[in-house]
């Protein structure tokens, strides 16, 4: 089982029982990966800090991928309405800084019925990444063109 490290030197190590909610709350809200393995909590932070990190430079993949890809923060929000008050706490700055990274590297979707509980499934990269003499699609790179509207200003894509 990987066990979480508290954050600092003075906090006191979660309890074992912390640790069994934890494991079950994961389980819960996240199931297994493709191979059988439980996910972890650490595991699906670092998941999605990856996300973020490849959002930033530049999301390569196209838009359905993208929704699979967010899984992890959808796992994240299943997981974290089980967690034991402390544990949130104790997690609660890295999942905020994750997710303002995230809102600074997208752009909302330009419909105004956004989804406030999973607002990330309806956020857009800032840079997407294409292949050189690629065909765009009312200003979308390949994959992207069955969104609903137009690319907006905001949004650059580079070869």
């Amino acid at each position: 089982m990987s066990r979480q490290v508290p954050d600092s030197a003075d906090e006191t190590p979660l309890t074992a029982e912390e640790y069994a909610a934890v494991q079950a709350a994961v389980s819960t809200g996240a199931g297994r990966r493709i191979d059988g393995r439980p996910w972890t909590l650490n595991a699906l932070f670092e998941a999605w800090k990856d996300l973020v990190e490849e959002v930033e430079e530049g999301y390569g993949w196209c838009a359905p991928e993208l929704d699979n890809d967010l899984w992890c923060r959808t796992a994240l929000a299943g997981v974290w309405r089980l967690l034991p008050p402390r544990v949130q706490a104790l997690r609660r700055l890295e999942l905020d800084e994750l997710d303002a990274r995230f809102r600074t590297a997208t752009i909302p979707w330009p419909d105004p019925d956004e989804n406030p509980r999973r607002w990330w499934e309806r956020r857009i990269p800032r840079i997407l990444e294409a292949e050189r003499g690629e065909g765009r699609l009312r200003g979308w790179p390949m994959g992207w063109g069955m969104l609903p509207f137009p690319k907006p200003d905001e949004v650059t894509v580079v070869e």
